[in-house]
């Protein structure tokens, strides 16, 4: 593979790492935010 792909191929990588770890970090925030609001409903109801 000649140098050139292969850097290319290499920020192909790096660009989808990122964007992958955007969309988690998205639910991970949603989840705690759903936790949050789920406990406090819970806590109103009692």
């Amino acid at each position: 593979m000649s140098s050139k792909r292969a850097m290319r191929q290499a920020q192909k990588q790096a660009y989808a790492k990122h964007r992958s770890n955007i969309t988690n970090n998205r639910f991970e925030l949603k989840k705690k935010f759903l936790n949050k609001n789920n406990e406090k409903k819970k806590k109103n109801k009692d």
